[in-house]
């Protein structure tokens, strides 16, 4: 048996370096993007290294705006400019519109069947409508107005009890995103009070999936060596799926059964369960339960890391940053004042906060890679050749700190954003090229205007409702800012601070709920 495997593997590993031979020849009559040499098998994933968004932006003075890399046997272009990031998701979004095969989308996503990572098409077009006018409608935004407040409200609570005590922020407001949107989503908190075992098990299934979805995958880059599963991921992800099937079936027969009787639901599952044998296209075709899952799946994993690591950064850079923290505050006291929480409608009269939100989405985009895209047939952008089945990186970070569309690139300067400012009337909303942390395109994120509103509404009530001092003695100007990467940039050290309520306490409820 053992002399069988060696063999197979001596014949795999064979044909791969007769396969990259011959595609390395084909390639050579075609102008590639230009980038490092690659080498046999592994390509360039020797030069990733642990931060990729930091190595490939520092190729840009190399190599240029557009880079060719072969990650073990795919060919992958990097857009690192405004210019060339326009060229691949405006000019030719439509040749960009789907997604690159995937083990996390297969084993874990329903086989493809969910909205971030179905074929671009008929499928994928009813997924996309259906969160556009019955999930993140304003209607629909509005209707759940009152469940963010309600849980930032919980979190206000329990930071002024800390008491001038030690805090993970990170933390605290990561449970404050996963609590409101699992009220939003399926009618659960996930954390503490009305956190049932089930959710609580749901919650470190999402947990589960966040670290086997930052992990390489071989498979996934030398598909030849894919029926090896050489590091056990696919091994990890088909038994997690199972657990999330599990977790996500039972919960929607749970909704049916509450929704035909007495007790009415009212979340977006149950939304979700009143469109099926909707005929959206007019061919018959309507929302299966599988799809169903696979959207509640999609919007707990992409939109709880990223809303609350993005608050976490913002804090963070205003601590950093006194004289932003004083005049945000400011403008806070004149427009809310200092007898009532922050409600969502005050966000509007708020350009300072805005463009802090602005500034903070520039240096620290929650996502600084693109999830990747595919070329559905060869183009040509900038005068290079793009081979079909290419895939495409948008480097985010690299963009929003390239010098020569931002001055002074690495200050944290929010008044850049304001009348006057070298950026103003940019956006975060894709269509302004040199920021789009949310990408751009028809591919771009389809829960934008909730993951817009949760992070300027929690990072206004913290800087609104606090003081904060760094825990240990640290100075804001010794603040470690070093960034961890996985799907989404987390701080590499917790933010551990001290905070100081400065409005009255019952501004926030203290003594109540």
């Amino acid at each position: 048996m053992t002399t069988l495997i060696l063999t197979i593997l001596l014949a795999t590993f064979l044909s791969l370096f007769i396969f990259f031979l011959l595609r390395r020849n084909r390639n050579r009559n075609h102008r590639l993007p230009p980038g490092p040499n690659p080498w046999p098998i592994v390509g360039n994933l020797p030069h990733m290294g642990p931060k990729p968004h930091q190595t490939l932006a520092a190729m840009v003075t190399t190599y240029g705006p557009i880079l060719h890399l072969r990650l073990g046997f795919v060919n992958v272009v990097v857009a690192t400019s405004k210019s060339v990031a326009e060229q691949f998701l405006k000019i030719h979004d439509a040749n960009f519109a789907s997604r690159p095969p995937n083990s996390g989308a297969k084993h874990i996503a329903y086989n493809y069947q969910d909205l971030v990572f179905a074929p671009y098409g008929q499928r994928w077009r009813m997924l996309r409508k259906i969160s556009s006018v019955h999930l993140f409608s304003a209607k629909a935004l509005e209707d759940f107005k009152h469940v963010r407040q309600e849980e930032i409200g919980r979190l206000t609570r329990e930071v002024a009890r800390a008491d001038t005590k030690p805090v993970n922020l990170g933390q605290l407001v990561n449970m404050c995103v996963v609590n409101a949107l699992g009220r939003e989503m399926i009618g659960r908190r996930l954390f503490g009070d009305g956190a049932d075992h089930k959710a609580e098990e749901f919650r470190s299934m999402v947990t589960e999936m966040m670290a086997l979805a930052g992990v390489f995958n071989i498979g996934d880059f030398v598909p030849a060596l894919d029926w090896l599963d050489l590091q056990g991921v696919a091994g990890k992800m088909k038994r997690l799926h199972k657990r999330f099937d599990a977790f996500l079936s039972s919960i929607l027969k749970e909704h049916e059964i509450n929704n035909g009787g007495d007790q009415k639901h009212t979340d977006m599952l149950t939304t979700l369960i009143s469109l099926k044998g909707t005929d959206f296209d007019g061919d018959g075709a309507s929302i299966t339960d599988t799809e169903i899952k696979a959207l509640l799946l999609n919007m707990f994993t992409a939109g709880t890391d990223t809303s609350a690591s993005t608050v976490d950064w913002a804090i963070a850079e205003l601590i950093r940053h006194p004289h932003i923290m004083k005049r945000t505050q400011e403008e806070l006291d004149a427009v809310v004042g200092r007898n009532r929480p922050i409600n969502e409608s005050d966000l509007s009269r708020l350009p300072y906060l805005q463009a802090v939100i602005k500034e903070n989405f520039r240096l620290h985009p929650p996502t600084p890679l693109s999830l990747p895209h595919i070329a559905a047939e060869s183009c040509e952008i900038n005068g290079y050749h793009i081979p079909k089945g290419s895939t495409l990186l948008t480097n985010i970070w690299a963009i929003a700190r390239d010098p020569e569309q931002w001055s002074d690139p690495l200050a944290f300067r929010p008044e850049r954003f304001l009348p006057g400012g070298e950026k103003f009337g940019v956006d975060v909303k894709g269509s302004d090229f040199e920021l789009i942390p949310f990408g751009a395109g028809r591919r771009i994120c389809a829960g934008l205007s909730l993951g817009l509103r949760t992070i300027q509404l929690l990072t206004a009530t913290l800087v609104h409702g606090f003081e904060w001092e760094l825990a240990g003695g640290v100075t804001p100007e010794k603040l470690n800012m070093e960034e961890t990467y996985g799907i989404t940039v987390q701080r590499a050290v917790p933010l551990i601070v001290h905070p100081k309520p400065r409005l009255a306490l019952n501004v926030y409820g203290v003594g109540s709920g």
